[in-house]
């Protein structure tokens, strides 16, 4: 059990059977009455944000998350099997846990997987990814002067906004949170 009093940004509770991490927090203290703390939390399998408030001292259970690494080996079809680097076992993930993240896994990546009562919640891309440029579009010279960009395709298959120097067979560093190109690796 962990206090409310104690909440930090990235703290992980169970609420009603489901995990929770703490997005925002604010501890108020009022003139008359007793102290409350007033928290923005996320539900980590669906995404879904939701605000509640706690009275001063409240104590709620805390979630223990088991954060497994896992290598992608392929799509399947019915979902994307990953294989835990101690056991060697296989496991399928559905489309719905990966989420957004589906359009930067690459076969053979490590990535973390969330694991809470023996169920896979969702997982944890790294910051960054590097992928190579499979199709993008000739940049003209001489327009470069206000900043513009264009559309690539990387091997993946997902469509990044890239300045207009770059080509096919260029390997980007992508932001997997944002989806933002950072610079040629």
């Amino acid at each position: 059990m962990i206090s409310v009093n104690d909440f930090k940004t990235g703290v992980s509770i169970e609420m009603d059977g489901q995990a929770f991490v703490v997005v925002e927090f604010q501890h108020v203290k009022p003139g008359k009455g007793a102290a409350f703390v007033r928290a923005k939390l996320r539900n980590i399998s669906s995404g879904g944000i939701i605000e509640k408030t706690f009275r001063g001292g409240e104590k709620v259970a805390k979630a223990h998350l088991d954060r497994r690494e896992m290598q992608y080996l392929y799509n399947d079809g019915e979902g994307y099997v990953f294989m835990d680097n101690e056991s060697y076992e296989q496991t399928s993930i559905s489309e719905e846990a990966i989420g957004e993240g589906i359009k930067w896994l690459l076969e053979n990546m490590n990535i973390h997987v969330l694991v809470f009562h023996d169920k896979i919640i969702g997982v944890e891309l790294p910051n960054f990814v590097e992928l190579k440029v499979t199709e993008t579009e000739p940049g003209v010279k001489g327009d470069t002067a206000t900043g513009a960009t264009k559309h690539a395709t990387v091997e993946t298959g997902a469509l990044v906004q890239v300045p207009l120097f770059i080509e096919v067979d260029d390997i980007l560093r992508i932001d997997t949170r944002t989806g933002e190109y950072m610079e040629r690796a």
